[in-house]
């Protein structure tokens, strides 16, 4: 995709660089390291993102008896209750969608380095990126192709086994603090699921992707621990 062309070529120039300086150290897992330092990268940068859908988390933590108290009493009117529940966060300056904010940010560099890893050609070169592993599995390998040739079982299907495991466990975590805020009702459940989705989302992208979603999926893990304590937590 032409869009990508320009940020696709910069990230290859970045992880390749990134692989170079660590291989003496790092031997073979050189470039999936690459990946992940890549990622923190982008999430240092949106630091500032994090902190305000934080802050936007305390605020609906604030709303939620009276968001529960219109849901019982427009219960039988969800137009009415959509529109009290608009009103009440404006009233109040907040928002239900701050807390996507770091989500929607870093969405463009996913699909950079998804179109990294799916790309045979980078700024007129061949990628070479894609003949690099991690483990056993080529980095530009995604599960539903090895599925489909028969490795599910292989050495490679072994990685992805250990990715999907990895991934489900930082799903269950952010599932169980979400759960605690969540409200009740469709919403709340959505909250509780939509961290899986990550499971089935990496399923379809490249192995690199998957690492991606991993490393950035733990550090939403860990970063809301932290930032629940010093910022939604009231203070006494």
């Amino acid at each position: 995709m032409f869009v990508f062309d320009l940020p696709v070529s910069a990230a290859h120039t970045l992880v390749s660089a990134l692989a170079d300086a660590i291989e003496p150290a790092a031997g073979g897992l050189a470039t999936a390291l690459a990946i992940v330092l890549f990622t923190a990268s982008v999430r240092l940068l949106l630091v500032p993102l994090a902190v305000k859908a934080a802050q936007g988390e305390r605020a609906r933590a604030r709303l939620m008896p009276k968001l529960q108290a219109l849901q019982k009493k427009h219960a039988r009117d969800p137009e009415r209750f959509r529109r009290e529940t608009a009103a009440l966060y404006a009233a109040e300056g907040a928002t239900p969608l701050a807390g996507c904010l770091p989500m929607f940010a870093q969405a463009p560099f996913f699909m950079v380095m998804y179109q990294l890893f799916v790309s045979a050609t980078v700024a007129g070169h061949q990628n070479l990126l894609l003949a690099h592993t991690f483990l056993a599995a080529p980095l530009g390998q995604n599960w539903v192709g090895l599925v489909g040739a028969g490795g599910a079982l292989s050495a490679a299907g072994l990685v992805f086994a250990g990715l999907f495991v990895a991934l489900a466990l930082v799903a269950w975590w952010t599932s169980r603090r979400a759960a605690r805020t969540a409200p009740e009702g469709p919403m709340g459940t959505l909250a509780r699921v939509l961290p899986f989705g990550t499971v089935v989302v990496a399923a379809f992208v490249p192995l690199a992707a998957g690492l991606y979603l991993l490393t950035s999926t733990a550090w939403t893990a860990a970063e809301r621990a932290v930032l629940h304590r010093r910022i939604v937590a009231p203070t006494a």
